[in-house]
């Protein structure tokens, strides 16, 4: 099952001075290679006493602060999170042999921002975030369904739908990015920003 990776070297004089502009362009030349998804990322967090959990999540928005997601703040991972606030993202762009690998501490942005983005979700997406209590124990899928029923029937599809208390949106603050590129024999290119105060400093890591 292995694969030999060919792709041009990446080199650290071709790098932006500035990570997340490095990012914007990995993550458009990943948007026009056609990936599924290429929003979706692997957010890793661990609790208090460091085991850890994983899953994959959407990509919502990105700026020179860091990466925005969304989910309920009674799932697992936002009450990991609250004990203890460093993640991990991983974008995985297999199709391109790329990685990008983000480490840094995730903070709940503010309701504003919250409730501007809940309202651009479809109707269905809106019902959805208030029938399901993230992570927690359900009796069957119908209890479910019979859920979103109801609020369908509460919130008929052109009516506005209330943001739910309990679900917002964490942004991750990054203090390390790194950039995988993959080549033949295994020899990689791994290409880490490291956030020294407030400058940015690159490093090359052996693959």
């Amino acid at each position: 099952m292995r694969k030999q990776y060919r792709s041009e070297i990446v080199e650290e004089a071709g790098l932006a001075g500035d990570p997340m502009a490095q990012f914007a362009l990995w993550f458009a030349q990943a948007a026009d290679s056609h990936l599924f998804e290429p929003n979706a990322m692997v957010v890793s967090t661990a609790t208090a006493a460091g085991r850890p959990s994983s899953r994959t999540v959407l990509l919502k928005q990105f700026d020179s602060r860091g990466f925005v997601f969304f989910t309920n703040y009674g799932s697992r991972k936002v009450r990991e999170i609250d004990e203890n606030p460093y993640v991990s993202l991983l974008f995985p762009w297999h199709p391109i042999a790329r990685q990008v690998i983000v480490t840094g501490r995730a903070e709940r942005i503010g309701r504003d921002e919250t409730a501007a983005y809940f309202r651009s979700r479809p109707h269905g997406s809106q019902l959805g975030a208030w029938a399901s209590a993230q992570s927690t124990v359900i009796g069957s899928r119908a209890e479910l369904d019979r859920r979103y029923a109801e609020l369908e029937a509460r919130y008929p599809e052109g009516e506005q739908v209330p943001v739910p208390p309990e679900w917002g949106g964490l942004r991750v603050l990054p203090d390390a990015l790194e950039f995988w590129q993959g080549h033949e024999n295994r020899l990689h290119d791994r290409l880490r920003y490291v956030l020294e105060g407030d400058k940015w400093r690159v490093e090359r890591l052996c693959p």
